[in-house]
Formats: structure tokens, C-alpha cells, sequence
């Protein structure tokens, strides 16, 4: 037999395999994704059923979360995504079949009590989960239940925003910084478009913006320069939502109380937090980046200019003390606000373009996924957005370093030529430092300046 004909046999083999195995995790993960996001609904909108503000239960609902967690699934600590990556790396993808309910219990419990996290990390843990457990039912081999799992972040990402091809390449993208694996690119994208199919089938319904944004036929330089501009002020943002998510839980890990006492009392701190900055910064937050990403912004109700910075202190402090869920979700409202914010001081032009850029532009600075990020431009905004999108996408990226609301995803590159760093570790792991060429050559434009700013300023002596 020839070669062409043999590799075309065991292609078409490989192809089948998976259209057909990732068609079935995906029904089974948008399944299982919907069940949650009806619960999820179902005890929102019966938080108006107590005889006080839901935020109220807080603190308990905190303690009661991190003993759960604790006692029946450590793996469901936290915002799901990084124990997936966590799973695939050094796991090969295995996650206990417990952690499916005690994440979908855990995450209820923190949102319906004002628990400022979101609902990604959930769906994309409870897909990988469900990847993991048919994997382990039909004895697939450690490999192919790797690649099932990876799917299952993606199709679980998918389940949950209606972003079926952002969601796949999601999946496939936030593993590894630099690297893509094309191998896994077809079973993710099946199994995101299964499970997106499923879950609206199940009756989800998702929310798509028109932000009435037009690209004008020329091009329109000034606002390129604006999003430019845009770029780097995201990725300062997401620098600091990444900075103030790890010291916050360094520094309440650090406190020398019993975990169920912090949990308790930190709870009371954000409850009294409230009362000073108001309680819009509870929950998901859905409202008031619907709001940032209006397109009449006369109907907008104000948004604070710190309105990101107060989410990002909400999240940090609420995932710190042991509160389940995501972080993806709190990443949009960072992101929808400072852009809202950012476009008033350019000039109030485009408000809810910039928002939507602020909405991408972050989730790719603070997860190392630029084209999952600009993919989700498209699907969320229209390809009027997009261009510009990545513009500011790709810096915001960059910008941010190496460094990531995911600790645990492996470096496959440098974000700069002067910069030395090992790569194929993990991001937490990774020291970074700048060449002696490089470092020699600042000093010495440093040197010349200071040189110029000297003479400039030095008195030309009077003559007698």
C-alpha cells in the first residue's frame, strides 16, 4: 500500500473518531453546563424571597462554601479554569468525578450570596470533569483524555457566554503562552459548537450587543491612535487585576487565624464595604456591563470611574477567602467599566466601542489569550469592532507580561527580545530578567539625557 494512501486511511480514521467523540462530550457538556446555569438563574431570581439583602448571608455562605470545598473536593477550590490547566499539565487531564457537584453546589452557594466571582470557571471545570469521567468509563488511553479534557474547557467557556469558536480556542489557547495545539483544534471546535447547540436547545438564551459601531470606509487614523492608546491603558489594567488577585491572596492566606474564622470575617468586611461604596459590586455584576456596553449612553445609569478597581477588590478578597467560581466574568465588568471610563477621557466619543474594547482587551491580558479574545470581538460585537480589537488586544497582552490570572500555564515564549527567560515552565515559576546589552544601553540614553538636561539648565556666566 502507498504511503499517500496509507496516511489519507488513518487520517480519515482519526477525523471520524473525533467528530464523533467530541459531538458526544459536547451534548454531554452542554447538558450538564445548562443544568447548572438553571440553577444558577433559579436562585438569582429568588434572592427577593429573603427579608433582607441577599449579601447579607455572605459570610456564612463562606464558611460554609470553604468547609464543603475542604471536606469533599479540594480540587473545586477556587476558579475552576486554574485547576483545569492545573489537571491537564500534570494529570494528564484526570479530575475527580466529585468535583462536578461539589463545584456546581459551592459556585451557587457564593453567587446567590453576593459572592463577586463568576460562572466560566464552573462550566469549564464541569465540562473538563465530564470529559474526564467518560474518559475513565471507556478506558481512553492518557492522551486522548487529555485532548477530551481540553476540549471540555472549551466547550464548558462555549456553554456559558454563546461563544462556541472564541470558546474552542479558549480552550486550546490558555494552556500554553505562545503555543497552539492544532491537533486538538477539531474535536474543540465540534465539542464547543455541540455543547453552545445543546445548551440553547435546553432553553439558555445569551446575550449579543450592538454596540451601533460602523467602520468608516477610510481609514480613520485618530481613532486608530485612540485605540493604540486603548492597548496600553487595558494592559496596565489587567496588570493590576492580576497584581491585587495575588497579594490579596497572599496576604489573607498569610493571616494567622483558622480558615472558616477568616472566611467569616472577611465576609463581614465586604458586607460593611457595601454600606460606604454601595452594592453593585456584589454577584456577577451582568447589569452594569450591560449598562457600560449601552450604545445610547444618555440612558446609562452613572458608573463610577473606579467601578473596576471596587470589582477587583470585591473578586479578590471573595475567591482569597475561599468563595467558588470563576474569574472570567469579574474580568468583563473590569474590563466593560475601565473602557467606559477610558473613553470619557478621550473624549466621549464611542463610549460603548471602547467598553467592548475594554471588555476583550482585559480577559486577554489577564489570561494570555489574545485570539480567543478577538474571536470573542467577533462573535459578541460584530466584525465592525473586531479590527480594532486586535489592535488593542495584542497590546494589552503584551503589556501585561508574563503573568496571568492562571499560574499554572506553561511559557512557550517571551513577550520581548530583551528579556531572558526560561521557557517550559510554569508562569509562576518563570524568572524573568533583562540582557546586560540591553540593561548597558539604557543606562547609557539615561546618561546622555541626564548629560542634556544639565548643560540646558546650567547658567551661562555673566562677562565683566
Amino acid at each position: 500500500m502507498k504511503k499517500h494512501t496509507i496516511e489519507q486511511i488513518t487520517i480519515f480514521i482519526s477525523v471520524s473518531k473525533w467528530l464523533l467523540l467530541s459531538s458526544i462530550i459536547g451534548v454531554i457538556i452542554g447538558a450538564s453546563v445548562t443544568l447548572f446555569l438553571k440553577i444558577l438563574q433559579y436562585s438569582e431570581e429568588n434572592q427577593n424571597l429573603l427579608p433582607f439583602p441577599h449579601y447579607y448571608l455572605l459570610p456564612l455562605a463562606l464558611v460554609a462554601t470553604v468547609w464543603i470545598v475542604t471536606k469533599f473536593a479540594p480540587d473545586a477550590k477556587g476558579h475552576g479554569t486554574e485547576k483545569v490547566i492545573e489537571a491537564v499539565h500534570k494529570r494528564h487531564g484526570k479530575i475527580e468525578l466529585e468535583v462536578i457537584p461539589i463545584k456546581l453546589l459551592a459556585t451557587v452557594m457564593t453567587i446567590f450570596s453576593g459572592g463577586s466571582v463568576g460562572k466560566e470557571g464552573p462550566g469549564a471545570q464541569i465540562g473538563a470533569g465530564m470529559a474526564s469521567f467518560v474518559s475513565d468509563i471507556f478506558h481512553f488511553s492518557k492522551e486522548d483524555r487529555k485532548k477530551l479534557v481540553i476540549c471540555g474547557i472549551g466547550a464548558g467557556f462555549a456553554s456559558v457566554f454563546g461563544t462556541p469558536i472564541a470558546g474552542a480556542i479558549f480552550g486550546v489557547e490558555v494552556l500554553i503562552i505562545g503555543l497552539i495545539r492544532y491537533d486538538v483544534l477539531l474535536p474543540s471546535f465540534i465539542a464547543g459548537f455541540a455543547a453552545f447547540s445543546t445548551a440553547q436547545y435546553l432553553g439558555i438564551q445569551y446575550t449579543y450587543f450592538d454596540i451601533n459601531f460602523h467602520q468608516h470606509i477610510s481609514l480613520d487614523f485618530p481613532l486608530i491612535l485612540k485605540v493604540v492608546l486603548g492597548g496600553f491603558f487595558f494592559g496596565f489594567i489587567s496588570d493590576l487585576t492580576i497584581t491585587f488577585m495575588k497579594r490579596s491572596h497572599r496576604t489573607i492566606k498569610k493571616i494567622p487565624l483558622n480558615i472558616y474564622l477568616k472566611a467569616f470575617l472577611g465576609g463581614i468586611f465586604l458586607v460593611l464595604l457595601s454600606f460606604v461604596v454601595g452594592d453593585q459590586y456584589f454577584g456577577l455584576g451582568l447589569g452594569t456591563i450591560d449598562n457600560a456596553l449601552m450604545p445610547d449612553q444618555s440612558l446609562v445609569k452613572d458608573i463610577p470611574w473606579y467601578a473596576f478597581f471596587l470589582k477587583t477588590i470585591f473578586t479578590s478578597i471573595t475567591l482569597a477567602l475561599g468563595g467558588s467560581g470563576g474569574v472570567v466574568t469579574p474580568i468583563f465588568y473590569i474590563g466593560a467599566t475601565s473602557g467606559n471610563w477610558f473613553g470619557t477621557l478621550i473624549g466621549n466619543d464611542h463610549l460603548a466601542f471602547f467598553a467592548a474594547l475594554g471588555f476583550i482587551s482585559v480577559l486577554a491580558g489577564t489570561t494570555n489569550a489574545p485570539i480567543a479574545a478577538t474571536i470573542m470581538a467577533m462573535e459578541l460585537f460584530g466584525i465592525e469592532v473586531a479590527h480594532y480589537a486586535a489592535i488593542s488586544v495584542v497590546i494589552s497582552f503584551l503589556m501585561t507580561g508574563h503573568r496571568s490570572v492562571f499560574p499554572s500555564q506553561i511559557l512557550a515564549m517571551k513577550k520581548s527580545d530583551m528579556l531572558n527567560i526560561k521557557t517550559g515552565e510554569s508562569i509562576e515559576d518563570t524568572e524573568v530578567s533583562m540582557h546586560d546589552e540591553d540593561i548597558n544601553k539604557i543606562r547609557d540614553i539615561r546618561k546622555r539625557l541626564q548629560s542634556k538636561r544639565k548643560k540646558r539648565h546650567e547658567k551661562p556666566k555673566s562677562r565683566l
